[in-house]
């Protein structure tokens, strides 16, 4: 049996696997009822794997081939995320408050489909491969414990050449690929702001110090940065989420507190927008007589994808589909990915597989309470990992 043919057979259990890990989202590091759906996949594969690292319990590693060849690496991500399902899926969510809203169902499950596939034609490669159940994706940095206990570097495994990782894309049909060289997505870092005054009443606002109208003006004034100070060829986005005061309506508070975040696409910007966001809010604080503490958290880094690589994607994707299936990326995402850690390290290309069903209608987006990876995608993913792996280049 040819691989492609063996593919094609594997794929109505490892639909079943995508649906049996839909029902049981976890969200980061409390993966364990989906770590263990997944290493018993790989037991009835006859796998060896590394169950849990230092920091990172349901991470699940294995190796496919030749230790002594050079070795590349393909990761998929296993936690959920805090939100209901309102999909109405028969495979729907069995744990109230959690779902796969982001399609790691999908990417574990296709990661496991290509497990399958790699072991039959293991033989043939150039290559070996080593693959990355990674817990926490959404927000827990997964992926930086799993480079800090050695997945990359050779103590946790033969050393990596170089990775590869794909996430669901609703606004690519399925049977498409994307991806771009340089930086693909941003960096995710967040900030807190607590405005710090003196309560009164609000029929004499003289007679105290008001935090919430400084932070009002300071939320506005973010805004004004990146259209006055920041580069307009480049990208920044400043965002406040959540801003909490005050218990009355005739009451002005002692304190009152904002929290949002920056997203950048490389470090020389990340550090102007941290050093420009607290300077602004400073100069607020202090013009409006309010003391400030302000907190100033790193999220992901920049997703930098190495150039040759993503190149290599995108003519295996031609390659495996046609001209037509692969989309080139013009613009970066402003979201964030914690893959950004491995690229950090070692080359390697993140890219998009299509999961719209019907090109011409929407998709429920990201993180929505309807959203579910689609089945289909999961054979393109399976097929762009193999290929990647049959012809990765021997120099």
């Amino acid at each position: 049996m040819d691989w492609q043919t063996h593919i094609a057979k594997s794929m109505p259990a490892v639909v079943a696997l995508r649906h049996r890990l839909h029902q049981i989202p976890e969200l980061a590091y409390q993966e364990f009822k989906t770590a263990a759906m997944i290493r018993a996949e790989l037991d009835r594969l006859g796998l060896e794997y590394t169950a849990g690292v230092i920091g990172a319990p349901t991470a699940t590693i294995t190796l496919i081939g030749d230790p002594t060849k050079p070795c590349i690496a393909f990761r998929a991500d296993i936690d959920a995320l805090p939100i209901p399902e309102q999909t109405g899926l028969a495979y729907a969510s069995t744990h109230p408050g959690k779902m796969h809203a982001c399609g790691h169902d999908g990417h574990s499950a296709t990661l496991v489909g290509t497990a399958e596939a790699i072991l039959a034609i293991a033989d043939e490669l150039d290559v070996c491969v080593k693959m990355l159940w990674q817990p926490a994706e959404e927000g827990g940095g997964g992926a930086a414990r799993l480079v800090e206990a050695g997945v990359l570097d050779g103590r946790l495994g033969p050393k990596v050449k170089a990775i590869f990782g794909l996430h669901g894309w609703p606004s690519l049909p399925v049977g498409t690929v994307a991806t771009k060289g340089g930086a693909l997505l941003a960096a995710t870092d967040n900030f807190s702001a607590t405005f710090i005054g003196q309560g009164c009443h609000g029929a004499f606002p003289h007679t105290g110090v008001d935090p919430l109208s400084a932070a009002c003006e300071a939320v506005c004034s973010l805004q004004k940065f990146v259209s006055r100070e920041f580069d307009p060829t480049d990208s920044a986005v400043i965002t406040v989420g959540t801003i909490n005061a005050g218990t009355a309506t005739n009451i002005i508070p002692d304190r009152a507190c904002f929290t949002g975040t920056a997203r950048t696409l490389h470090e020389a910007a990340r550090e102007q927008v941290r050093h420009a966001v607290e300077r602004r809010l400073r100069g607020i604080a202090a013009a409006n007589a309010c003391q400030l503490d302000f907190a100033w958290s790193q999220g992901y880094p920049p997703t930098v994808n190495d150039p040759t690589a993503a190149d290599y994607v995108a003519r295996t994707a031609i390659a495996t589909f046609g001209s037509n299936a692969f989309v080139p990326i013009g613009r970066p995402s402003m979201g964030g990915e914690d893959f950004a850690y491995y690229l950090e390290k070692i080359p390697g290309c993140f890219f998009l597989v299509g999961v719209a069903p019907d090109p011409r209608g929407a998709y429920p987006s990201l993180h929505n309470d309807h959203y579910d990876f689609t089945d289909q995608a999961m054979s393109v993913g399976i097929r762009m990992f193999v290929e990647l792996a049959r012809n990765y280049p021997k120099s």
